[in-house]
């Protein structure tokens, strides 16, 4: 009803989050973007390398933490709401951290090793969250799935390879793409395999009371 009796309803408006992704992932943009997310890329300019001793997953939530420290820097504090997200994803064989291929003899070997055997896929994540003050909260965390690989032959491995995909990807494999049926077994989340654990990271913003701008689900988990 309008008119002299009642006012009419003012719309209240959510502050806009800038939401911040610091990497320089296709694949982690694609997840964001498939789930409705509004955000921009900053890449961040970080050597990721493990230090002596360092544990895997140390190493991986040490890894996003520096990737969201450099972003931060270069971006300086905001005015206003502000949401940072840094992901590192590694491929653990043993206690063994299997990065990028540096050659395609180098993918091959790093196949071999993961045949018909079980491995983790440990994705670091760090949350830089401002809320209108100049610092922001921190949340660093960590997310593990065991992936199981059935025996590979010599001319499959050498196949997969000559595609090119294993190049850029840790472990020598994308399980979203050609390497979709190597995959025998997966325990955990689907997406951290991905690149970026979608269920995890939705879950720990939910609970710090931030939801994105446009969000609309998350990934999925198998067993």
């Amino acid at each position: 009803m309008t008119g002299h009796g009642k006012k009419k309803a003012r719309a209240v408006r959510t502050p806009r989050i800038d939401m911040v992704l610091a990497s320089s992932s296709p694949r982690r943009r694609a997840m964001l973007a498939e789930a409705g997310w509004r955000f921009r890329v900053v890449v961040p300019d970080v050597v990721e390398t493990p230090r002596r001793g360092e544990a895997p997953e140390a190493f991986a939530r040490r890894a996003a933490r520096d990737k969201a420290a450099a972003v931060a820097a270069r971006l300086g504090a905001p005015t206003g709401r502000r949401l940072l997200v840094a992901c590192d994803t590694i491929v653990v064989r043993g206690r063994r951290i299997l990065g990028k291929p540096v050659d395609a003899a180098d993918a091959r070997r790093m196949l071999r090793a993961l045949s018909g055997r079980t491995h983790a896929v440990i994705s670091g994540v760090c949350l830089w969250m401002w809320d209108g003050g100049p610092r922001p909260r921190r949340l660093t965390f960590a997310v593990r799935t065991a992936v199981t690989f059935r025996r590979l032959g010599a001319g499959e491995i050498a196949a997969y390879v000559r595609t090119g995909e294993p190049m850029d990807k840790a472990g020598a494999y994308a399980i979203q793409g050609g390497a979709a049926g190597m995959a025998r077994r997966l325990r955990g989340s689907y997406s951290n395999v991905v690149g970026l654990p979608m269920e995890a990271l939705t879950e720990r913003l939910r609970r710090a009371g931030w939801t994105p701008a446009g969000s609309r689900g998350h990934g999925r988990k198998t067993s």
